[in-house]
């Protein structure tokens, strides 16, 4: 059910731009932007060529819109969620400049400093938002560099604009996205709420909780917003929310087995709190090695994490080192071999899958 809800189960879905896949799962884990442009491919079939200029053409940005992680949204979406969600990361920042040795005025100075130097549809690369607050008397070091970026997309002065060569950009919001939905604090957790549990569900409040940073109250409000259309469901006795269509889409009981090679940061490892559905707990850390947030690239099979991959870029071929948790049966291993395949072609580079022997 999973991987329908979260556009995984094939290409037969209406959603056919990087902007409707977007907005129907609410938001996309990127910090990591290789990871968050296979996300799109990966559910639009499209190569990396179209996913790029999908952000080009401005369909998608990526900020900081909850939990203070970059994430791909629709770009008509960037100032609801800074209000209703980025917010709470606000709210923690005075404790983390006071870790960095940051004042606040600082802060408030370099966002205003740094709209200013935008205006007029100008891309700056960090280096030259750093030689720009250092024009101007602002001389971050070390974290604090990194902090004064988040914060000025924090308030919705700026977003991530596209690369630049390799290089990452940032942009003028209100110029890159001009046109931006309006709504209401009740009717901004009704929406987060039905685009999580309709592009995730079946999923949990706890889930949920742990996607948006929301607090139980906010969350109980936005569920009550929403009124009838969502439902639940005993999971294991575990009381589980999805919308009805999904409870009673027959092709979820119908599809066949299908095997993806999903980047590490893909929402159907990161939009859940508890991931017990997708991956046994004696593999967990093979996903997250150290514990340090990173995680690696999945192998699923029937909704199930089988292993991880690695990748290594060469001029015209990718080489792809699989690593599963358990030896595969060949019909499996067959289709992690077409998978694989896909990413390549998603590259536009050929394939060299390199099977432990």
């Amino acid at each position: 059910m999973r991987l329908h809800s979260l556009l995984l189960a094939g290409l037969g879905h209406q959603h056919r731009s990087a902007a409707a896949v977007a907005q129907w799962l609410g938001a996309m884990q990127s910090q990591d932007l290789a990871s968050g442009k296979w996300s799109f491919g990966v559910r639009l079939g499209q190569s990396e060529r179209d996913v790029e200029a999908a952000i080009e053409r401005g369909e998608v940005l990526r900020t900081w819109p909850m939990r203070g992680t970059l994430h791909f949204i629709a770009a008509e979406d960037a100032r609801w969620m800074l209000e209703t969600t980025g917010v709470r990361a606000l709210a923690k920042a005075a404790s983390r400049r006071a870790n960095i040795g940051l004042a606040e005025k600082t802060a408030h100075r370099a966002a205003e400093v740094l709209g200013q130097a935008l205006v007029g549809g100008k891309r700056f690369s960090r280096d030259e938002v750093v030689a720009c607050w250092r024009k101007h008397g602002i001389k971050p070091e070390g974290q604090q560099v990194y902090h004064l970026l988040w914060f000025a997309s924090q308030l919705g002065v700026t977003c991530v604009g596209p690369n630049r060569d390799k290089e990452q950009t940032f942009v003028l919001l209100s110029e890159w996205a001009p046109k931006q939905a309006s709504l209401g604090k009740d009717e901004a957790l009704a929406t987060l709420a039905l685009r999580y549990f309709r592009g995730h569900g079946p999923a949990s409040q706890q889930d949920f909780m742990g996607w948006t940073g929301l607090g139980s109250t906010e969350v109980k409000r936005g569920l009550a917003a929403l009124g009838g259309e969502l439902v639940t469901a005993d999971f294991a006795g575990k009381t589980l929310w999805m919308t009805a269509s999904l409870r009673d889409d027959v092709r979820v009981r119908s599809d066949k087995s299908r095997a993806l090679a999903l980047p590490g940061f893909d929402e159907y490892m990161l939009g859940f709190k508890d991931r017990a559905v997708a991956v046994a707990a004696e593999h967990q850390g093979k996903i997250i090695p150290g514990g340090n947030g990173m995680f690696m690239p999945t192998m699923v099979h029937d909704g199930v994490v089988a292993g991880t991959w690695r990748r290594t870029l060469k001029k015209t071929t990718v080489i792809i080192e699989p690593n599963p948790f358990e030896a595969l049966r060949p019909a499996a291993r067959k289709a992690f071999d077409a998978a694989f395949v896909r990413y390549a072609g998603y590259l536009d580079l050929e394939c060299d899958v390199r099977w432990e022997q």
